[in-house]
């Protein structure tokens, strides 16, 4: 499939307005991806991209959800991607685990001052950079991942490219530029997770992905054809020297492109897979943790000897962090993930923060917790065996998590989710207030009430 095909089946397939199906998943992810950025603009790392945007003097009319001041669109990508994605809170494609809100929540946003889109167009551009992100990650997994790629960074680029032309209404061949120019700018790493740039992989997507949009626009050119096939035009499939292989062949062994060409959609939109977070950790350990909190009521956390976690294997691989230091280590923590669940029968933000990641009480109870990694155990199931000094052993096993794709959240249990996130920064009625802005945007004129919705009330 080539980069000018994967254009045309995009710019098609996005056509407004959106298929029913195809508008309430863009809406689904559109709200949650609210939630997760406005509940993390007090973060210290946000705090630190606002004092760094100060200095150089960002500020604009792009609003970001929570924050009181406004910043220019290169700052506002910035910070509105790094947040979104900040707690791990965010939606999550299970088949590529992209979490693709953050960065099309971030372009977006960022281009209303300039595209005054109207509420169709905004949703329309939102969904088709989630969808190119989710296109692309499918066509290079799992061989990408597996290397070692942070997926939603590096796919994420295209996305926000994808989601930017829309709003400037670039045609497919300028559409292809921006690709061809993203393709020079994508980046990120497993190695950063834990850290304060991982979720900066989200928010450089967005602002990486803009700028790519805008150069295109302007005729800046590259490679014709970034996603194309590696040995076109003569070249030799190393993806090097003039008519070499597309970027694809770099971000992974296996490229599966028939994925990426109009007859892979069949009416359906990867994103109608989206799924979303009920803890605000990695999703592999989520089974685990369901199973913990399903007899954290019967269990003494003082009484345990020792905990069994049967998983799949992908948990210690990419939760197996034995003791984490801070609250966003925490988040790759498996262990962490069941000692809270057990001790506190729940498992939200504050489980997740600096003191219940130090507290020596969650530190022991993680001490006691061996991962089993087993091949036969899907990836949204789990079996815990906690052992006990005065009782017999107590088995919890989940089949399917809360928030899979078998087991996924309700309407309600979405707002519920947004409701908790949004109230502390704009108050008690905001999840509803922004619930309605997202719903009304397919008939809406303008963004107006979203903006409004999502902005701190005097």
């Amino acid at each position: 499939m080539s980069t000018a095909g994967f254009c045309t089946a995009l710019l098609e397939a996005a056509g407004v307005p959106l298929s029913p199906g195809v508008s309430a998943a863009a809406r689904r992810t559109l709200f949650n991806v609210i939630g997760t950025a406005a509940s993390a603009v007090a973060s210290p790392t946000v705090t630190v991209l606002l004092a760094a945007a100060a200095e150089q003097h960002g500020d604009g009319a792009v609003q970001v959800p929570g924050l009181a001041r406004t910043l220019d669109p290169y700052w506002g990508a910035l910070v509105t991607g790094t947040a979104a994605h900040l707690d791990d809170f965010d939606d999550t494609h299970l088949a590529t685990v992209i979490h693709p809100g953050a960065s099309a929540l971030a372009t977006v946003l960022a281009l209303v001052p300039e595209t005054a889109p109207t509420g169709a167009r905004f949703l329309a551009a939102f969904a088709a950079g989630c969808e190119a992100q989710l296109r692309i990650g499918t066509a290079i997994s799992p061989a990408h991942y597996d290397h070692g790629w942070h997926i939603t960074g590096t796919c994420g680029v295209f996305g926000a490219a994808v989601a930017a032309a829309a709003l400037f209404g670039l045609d497919e061949r300028a559409m292809g530029r921006a690709l061809s120019l993203a393709a020079t700018m994508t980046a990120g790493h497993r190695e950063a997770f834990g850290s304060m740039t991982k979720p900066l992989h989200a928010g450089k997507a967005a602002a990486n992905g803009i700028l790519a949009a805008r150069l295109a626009a302007a005729g800046l050119d590259g490679p014709a054809d970034p996603l194309g096939p590696a040995a076109a035009a003569g070249g030799t499939g190393t993806g090097t020297g003039v008519g070499g292989g597309g970027v694809l062949e770099v971000l992974a062994a296996s490229v599966d492109r028939a994925v990426l060409g109009p007859d892979a959609w069949h009416g359906t939109w990867e994103l109608e897979l989206n799924t979303f977070k009920t803890y605000p950790c990695g999703v592999v350990a989520h089974p685990a943790m369901d199973a913990a909190i399903s007899v954290s009521a019967v269990i003494d956390t003082a009484d345990v000897t020792g905990i069994t976690l049967r998983c799949n294997p992908l948990v210690p691989e990419l939760m197996g962090l034995a003791q984490p230091a801070d609250g966003l280590s925490a988040r790759f923590s498996a262990r962490h993930g069941v000692a809270v669940g057990l001790r506190f029968g729940r498992a939200g933000l504050a489980e997740f923060s600096d003191a219940v990641a130090t507290d020596p009480e969650v530190a022991a109870l993680r001490a006691l917790i061996t991962l089993q990694p087993d091949p036969g155990v899907s990836r949204d199931a789990a079996e815990l065996r906690i052992g006990l000094r005065r009782a017999d052993p107590v088995v919890a096993r989940v089949e399917h998590t809360r928030g899979s794709a078998a087991r996924p959240l309700t309407d309600q249990d979405l707002l519920d989710k947004v409701r908790a996130l949004l109230a502390p920064v704009l108050g008690e009625d905001a999840a509803d207030r922004v619930r309605a802005a997202v719903d009304e945007l397919p008939t809406a004129p303008d963004v107006s009430r979203l903006i409004a919705a999502i902005r701190p009330q005097a």
